[in-house]
């Protein structure tokens, strides 16, 4: 869990245009007063783009109940030290906290009626700007659901009873960065069920490092820096900051002259390594995710080709960290069995969701409980190659071992208020 303990109250500086720290209360203004000169939040403080600040994206306008909400400040570019009071004099509660496009920081926390306790993390947030004057492709700004690539920090509240006292927002530019890079099984999505280990894996991190997740469904080692992305990885990020890179699964359908695992693909990984390390950071690798495709004995089917061979021949001569995913994906499905496996991925029936009218039977998506399993197969990757990245693993992280994942039956996720049934880009 995320740094947890008693809140000393301490709030300050009120908002200003890009201010460096932003506070807010949300305590019942009838019962409390505003601590110092944080801004005052009431039911009527709505986000608009002239105020900078308020409530977003759904009806509701006040913490306590059962329904989610979502909070949203203006701030630019960069990581963001997320303080959050959680708790209510009147009221018991259990707040989930997911940062822009459901990444998940905090996991079900239970307070007392009276009790407070505060949860420290760090946020990256991102625009589709590029400081060169260019902007990122391919993103479509301003939809309702669009939770990452905008001007604002937006985080949700949720869970069985949503509960926010304080927030404080700071500015923090000495911490290292965990760029994500790859595809749709890495992507931040903004809807359910669809879920990725790239929007997990912050939640079993301190508030001493932030992850930056750029990937995008359908992307290829030369797409993604053809739309952009790469390159606003690269103008981000400074000395000390990681670069994890899984692709595969795209990259692998790019046939004809001059293509394949052993040419194209490896010509563009070295130019990711070497585009990282001159600008002082560190590439890690990634093989992808396997595919949820079984033979007759059970056992998970390569359809890879040698693409993740590839990578690790390229790995062991630029001497980069490789973590194999697609090892421990396969040991994890083949653990959790033929049936069981379809738990860990988008796989319902139709009418689960409103306005599906077929089947989901996707094999290469993850739903929240296979992208929870599966971050923790990463976490275990960095362990084993001793990544630096390790001493940031909060303390009461449990280790992972994909040959005894936890039971679907004990994951509790609440679901955001936004469902889209149809398929992501990528396969």
């Amino acid at each position: 869990m995320k740094k947890i303990f008693l809140f000393i109250l301490a709030i300050g500086t009120v908002l200003t245009p890009y201010a460096q720290t932003y506070r807010f209360d949300f305590t019942d203004s009838k019962t409390s007063k505003t601590e110092g000169d944080a801004i005052k939040i009431t039911p009527a403080d709505v986000y608009t783009p002239e105020k900078g600040y308020g409530y977003d994206f759904t009806e509701t306008t006040s913490p306590g109940g059962k329904q989610p909400f979502f909070f949203s400040v203006d701030v630019p570019d960069g990581n963001y030290l997320v303080t959050a009071v959680i708790g209510n004099k009147k009221e018991t509660g259990e707040t989930t906290l997911r940062g822009e496009s459901r990444r998940l920081y905090v996991e079900n926390l239970p307070t007392k009626k009276g009790e407070f306790k505060t949860c420290s993390f760090v946020v990256n947030k991102y625009s589709n700007e590029i400081k060169n004057g260019d902007e990122v492709k391919k993103i479509k700004i301003g939809g309702r659901n669009k939770l990452n690539w905008d001007g604002k920090l937006t985080l949700e509240l949720n869970g069985e009873a949503p509960q926010l006292a304080y927030l404080e927002i700071e500015r923090v530019d000495d911490i290292p960065t965990i760029f994500i890079t790859g595809d749709s099984t890495v992507t931040d999505y903004d809807v359910e069920p669809y879920a990725s280990w790239g929007q997990m894996i912050p939640r079993f991190f301190n508030d001493k490092v932030s992850f930056a997740n750029y990937a995008e469904s359908g992307a290829r080692l030369d797409s993604f820096k053809e739309r952009g992305r790469f390159e606003k990885v690269l103008s981000e990020i400074k000395p000390g900051d990681w670069v994890l890179i899984e692709f595969g699964h795209n990259d692998q359908k790019l046939k004809g002259p001059g293509k394949g695992a052993y040419y194209f693909y490896m010509t563009n990984l070295k130019e990711y390594i070497d585009e990282v390390r001159s600008r002082g950071a560190y590439p890690v690798f990634l093989t992808p995710t396997c595919r949820r495709f079984f033979d007759d004995e059970g056992h998970i089917k390569n359809t890879h080709e040698d693409y993740p061979e590839a990578m690790k021949f390229i790995a062991q001569r630029e001497n980069v960290p490789i973590i194999d995913l697609q090892e421990k994906t396969r040991t994890l499905y083949e653990t959790l069995g033929v049936e069981g496996s379809k738990h860990a991925f988008v796989q319902y029936p139709a009418g689960t969701y409103p306005g599906q009218k077929e089947d989901l039977k996707d094999n290469t998506h993850f739903n929240p409980y296979g992208a929870y399993e599966i971050a923790q197969c990463v976490i275990e990757g960095m362990k084993e190659i001793n990544l630096p990245l390790t001493q940031y693993i909060i303390e009461d992280y449990r280790s992972y071992d994909p040959a005894h994942p936890h039971a679907f039956e004990s994951f509790k996720w609440i679901e955001c208020p936004f469902i889209e049934t149809t398929k992501p880009e990528g396969n």
